[in-house]
């Protein structure tokens, strides 16, 4: 009875440890499964050669042979290669499989990108943040684009070890137009004095374990939003499939209430105004598409796409959070791709939706561009060199160049907080950069080349056709010269009119 204590007393006490820490555990759970993951093959592999060994000390054991030392040795050593083998093999083809399995819900098809709205730059609604602060001391540790809303989301830390969240902050930043609405909502800083990565208690992670074990999310993915005057920050979460081959899943949404502190979780993806599907689980998916082909593809990057890394896009250059023009409310993250190598054009688009439902991955489209663009850097001095009138002075420069549907793509030109210009281009047309130079609005203001048959091409001619009538108000055609151009009744017409000039200059001299 006494021993059965001793042991389980401390067993007792450990699970009771281990279901209270349940931050803890989840953290240890997720690491040990990546890790098992890894060295499932290589383990399994030294583990039948330590059967084989065992094996065959048993038998020569039974023969009374002296040979079993040796035998053992041999065994040892060839276990030790083959596991070391195995390991390398698996440390690169697990990889392999990894991205495949995020490929199974990709589709690449050559149908161009649905039309998606143009908005502020993330860099510019980043640097709006900080001055629409108010007396707010804290320090901003988050900016997400709400696409439902098309306003920008900032979440400000207050400062100190044992402290939450002071105010979360939505404004409008239009990318045309003088429009600067904004919201600020204030955390209950003695009740809801948890956040991302805290301490101890304070630790806002440590709430979502206690609610729902075997999740856990990026803290990149969070961001705020303001219901009334009651700050709402969203958390959404993942979880993890696999024995062999770890990868992520989609796993609902913490919601954290700014003012009560209260922690709930859902699996609806409409619970939040905003972005329900784990950004970086898209980023995940999109980086599987190197694993398109075959694993010699794979390995030798051959195949798939990455995000272009150049040019104004530098420091934010996927995963672009936009809404289709289609009226549906619908958005996408989008994200243009060049392929592997040293090549750097944008060859195509891809696409995944911010909001989904159930546990599965999102479905991601790569379409494929028919033109193609030029580099996002190189784009950038493109614009610098045929929009010279506008671009660049002060500070001025050109911001983010993304994907609007089709074939097309917009740069916004201007400084951080004030936004004066937008190109917009729709690829490599008859061998040049087809772009044209609009007003933040949309307005059209000229072409540097009109790609035939756009509607910006349709504009300009129609442009000109007016200042050929305001030249001609009579309408008559042509100016004289080529005569054989005008018709019979436009020749009389013209006669007429010489006449009377004339018959008018006699009298007059």
């Amino acid at each position: 009875m006494g021993r059965a204590l001793r042991v389980g007393i401390p067993v007792l006490l450990l699970g009771l440890f281990l279901w209270w820490a349940s931050y803890a555990t989840t953290i240890i759970a997720w690491e040990l499964r990546k890790l098992f993951s890894w060295f499932a093959a290589p383990l399994l592999a030294g583990a039948l050669v330590a059967l084989l060994w065992l094996a065959v000390r048993l038998m020569r054991k039974g023969r009374g042979s002296t040979g079993g030392g040796t035998a053992a040795v041999v065994l040892g050593w060839v276990g030790g290669v083959l596991g070391l083998g195995l390991a390398v093999w698996w440390l690169v083809y697990g990889a392999y499989l990894q991205d495949r399995a995020y490929m199974q819900d990709v589709r690449i098809v050559s149908e161009p990108v649905p039309e998606l709205a143009a908005r502020a730059p993330y860099l510019v609604g980043k640097a709006q943040a900080a001055p629409h602060l108010g007396d707010v001391t804290g320090e901003i540790s988050d900016i997400t684009y709400l696409p439902d809303s098309n306003r920008f989301a900032t979440l400000v830390e207050r400062r100190g070890w044992l402290a939450g969240y002071e105010v979360g902050l939505v404004q409008d930043i239009p990318l045309g137009g003088n429009g600067r609405n904004r919201q600020r909502c204030s955390f209950d800083v003695d009740t809801a004095d948890a956040r991302i990565g805290g301490w101890f208690t304070h630790n806002l992670g440590r709430k979502i374990s206690a609610q729902k074990r075997w999740v856990r999310f990026d803290a990149d993915d969070a961001y705020v939003t303001c219901s009334g005057d009651t700050p709402i920050v969203v958390v959404p979460l993942k979880r993890q499939t696999g024995i062999l081959v770890v990868t992520e899943r989609p796993a609902g949404l913490a919601l954290y209430d700014g003012r009560t502190g209260k922690v709930t979780i859902t699996s609806d993806a409409t619970a939040a105004p905003g972005p329900t599907y784990p950004l970086s689980l898209a980023a995940r998916q999109r980086e599987g598409t190197a694993a398109v082909g075959s694993f010699s593809d794979w390995w030798f990057e051959r195949s798939g796409w990455d995000a272009s890394e150049d040019g104004a896009n530098a420091g934010n250059d996927s995963e672009f959070t936009l809404q289709y023009r289609d009226g549906s409310g619908r958005s996408a993250y989008v994200t243009p791709l060049t392929p592997q190598g040293e090549a750097s054009s944008v060859v195509a688009v891809s696409t995944v939706p911010t909001r989904h439902q159930g546990g599965r991955l999102a479905p991601m489209t790569v379409h494929r561009l028919d033109p193609t663009w030029s580099s996002p850097k190189a784009l950038v001095e493109l614009i610098k060199a045929e929009y010279r009138d506008v671009c660049c002075y002060n500070d001025d420069r050109v911001f983010e160049v993304v994907p609007t549907g089709g074939s097309t793509w917009t740069a916004t030109i201007g400084s951080e907080q004030n936004i004066r210009y937008r190109v917009e281009g729709r690829g490599q047309v008859a061998g040049r950069e087809a772009t044209c130079l609009k007003t933040a609005d949309g307005a059209l203001v000229t072409c540097a080349y009109a790609a035939p048959g756009s509607p910006e091409e349709q504009e300009l001619r129609r442009r000109e056709q007016e200042k050929q009538k305001q030249k001609d108000p009579g309408g008559q055609g042509p100016a004289p010269g080529d005569l054989s151009a005008y018709t019979p009744e436009q020749l009389a017409d013209l006669q007429k009119r010489v006449s009377d000039e004339v018959v008018r200059r006699l009298k007059g001299g």
